[in-house]
């Protein structure tokens, strides 16, 4: 009777079994570097050349011989360079595949008839998984139809001293965030992730180009911080012996320029807020805002559903965007405009205004079980608003008209007393951007930063301080303007279905 025996369990190696193989590779590699440079007229050519001969790339030998048929061959002699991801060491013909940097792959052919004796020793005793590699000879196909180089030269452009990571196995998103170069290296995702971006922020550019939008730069260190509702991070310069904060936006800079006559001015830059990171808020991030004069809310929400879906476009060639789980999500059409009082009036079914008492807001508040941390109007319609109607919002919607005491950049609404004309624009579930009438008149300005103030003084921490060289600025004369911020990397969450820390490349983590 034969004995069967039932498979062992595979786990995962710890923490402390990785680094101690990592170590024991690292004694072994640097031996190999140290051969390397002693022999640097062999084959192998140094550890860490300053050059080799590339005359091709791996995605152009691709594009060019791709459909090659099997066992062909086409008599063409190229030169390519690429990361060792596979390594695969018989006795007279040896193979590794080779991988550029978008991830795209060739195999390299090391046969004892095409390179000799020594160099096909060299090529067993140095070469290492995670090597960057040049080989040359002719583009082939294999016999199994594989696009192949056959080498008749090869040289160690950079060794690598530490082992890559089972490239089989699923990083752990711990490892992706902190050593996002092997996240790179082994995930199709994290270079899609990195090629989206930059197709986004250049698409995002072009729109306002064609648009005559100027782009500028402002302060990241300023002398007081403004241009939203958020905390500060502090430092001190000791060139002028003065606190400074890292800026929380730049609006209040960008509407300087737009005084100056700069009609249409944007800038994509970095914010930074003390606050607290999850999955849709990091506290260093990528910011859109822009400024029109002569538009308003309205003009300013058409201008930035052109701007995403334009965006959607150049990374997916249609509105409809494919996420990262495959899920189908489309940005085209023209996007729902709701109000915040009317949509939180249909979802509690009886009449919230701006006349609605505070009492009444604090007992529906508390009958609901949500925390308001600064009593006003506003913070409760706001948050009895995000409780009871942001869960149902599925498409693309901006969500118009807002609180006058939580918003004190924004013009007053022209027709609806208590209200300013403001929107925010929901996408995926989170709040993507934020559009304003701009708060022109510096008389009125006035008075809301004083109102700030006072609630700064209660102990609220992301209350603005009262600007007195943006208000002189305002007294020479600001046009009527519309004005929107969109963060980047949000937008690329709402693009991509991502979260947060997937969308930025090198995020913070302690």
């Amino acid at each position: 009777m034969s004995q069967h025996t039932e498979p062992t369990e595979q786990t995962e190696p710890t923490a402390e079994q990785v680094e101690q193989e990592n170590s024991e590779q690292k004694l072994v590699r640097l031996a190999k570097r140290e051969r390397l440079i002693q022999a640097a007229t062999t084959p192998g050519g140094g550890a860490y050349p300053v050059g080799v001969p590339v005359t091709d790339t791996i995605p152009a030998v691709r594009a060019r011989f791709g459909d090659l048929e099997a066992d062909a061959v086409t008599g063409v002699t190229v030169g390519v360079a690429g990361r060792v991801v596979f390594l695969r060491n018989t006795g007279k013909l040896c193979f590794a595949s080779l991988q550029a940097g978008d991830g795209s792959r060739i195999q390299a052919m090391v046969s004892l008839a095409a390179v000799g004796v020594d160099s096909l020793a060299a090529w067993k005793d140095l070469v290492d998984l995670g090597d960057h590699l040049f080989v040359a000879g002719e583009v082939i196909s294999s016999r199994r139809g594989e696009l192949s180089i056959m080498v008749t030269e090869w040289q160690v452009a950079a060794k690598a001293l530490l082992p890559l990571p089972n490239l089989h196995s699923e990083l752990s998103e711990e490892t992706r965030v902190r050593s996002r170069y092997l996240d790179l290296i082994s995930r199709e995702q994290a270079r899609r992730s990195v090629i989206q971006r930059s197709q986004t922020v250049a698409s995002l550019r072009k729109t306002f180009t064609d648009r005559n939008f100027l782009e500028i730069e402002t302060p990241m260190l300023q002398v007081m911080h403004g241009g939203a509702s958020a905390r500060p991070f502090s430092t001190h310069s000791n060139a002028f012996d003065t606190e400074l904060f890292l800026r929380i936006a730049p609006e209040l800079f960008l509407k300087r320029a737009v005084v100056g006559g700069i009609d249409r001015v944007y800038e994509i830059n970095r914010n930074f807020r003390n606050e607290g990171a999850d999955s849709t808020h990091s506290p260093e991030f990528a910011m859109l805002e822009a400024y029109e004069a002569y538009g308003d809310y309205n003009s300013i929400a058409d201008l930035t559903q052109t701007l995403i879906q334009n965006a959607a476009t150049a990374i997916a060639g249609s509105h409809v965007v494919t996420w990262a789980d495959g899920t189908e999500f489309d940005l085209g059409g023209d996007w729902d405009r709701i109000g915040m009082y009317d949509s939180l009036s249909a979802a509690v079914g009886h009449t919230i205004s701006p006349e609605t008492p505070l009492a009444e807001l604090q007992e529906l508040a508390a009958k609901e079980g949500v925390a308001v941390e600064h009593p006003i109007h506003g913070k409760y319609v706001e948050e009895l608003w995000e409780h009871f109607v942001k869960g149902g919002l599925t498409r693309p919607t901006f969500v118009m008209d807002f609180p006058v005491d939580t918003s004190p950049l924004v013009r007053g609404h022209r027709s609806v007393a208590g209200v300013v004309e403001k929107w925010d624009l929901y996408v995926r579930g989170f709040e993507l951007a934020t559009g304003y009438s701009e708060l022109v008149d510096p008389v009125i300005q006035r008075e809301r930063f004083i109102e700030q103030a006072n609630l700064a003084a209660g102990g609220d921490p992301e209350a603005m301080r009262l600007d007195e060289e943006f208000l002189r600025a305002l007294e020479y004369g600001m046009p009527p303007t519309g004005g929107m911020g969109m963060g980047i990397d949000r937008l690329l969450m709402a693009l991509s279905g991502l979260g947060i820390r997937e969308t930025i490349l090198f995020p913070l983590v302690k």
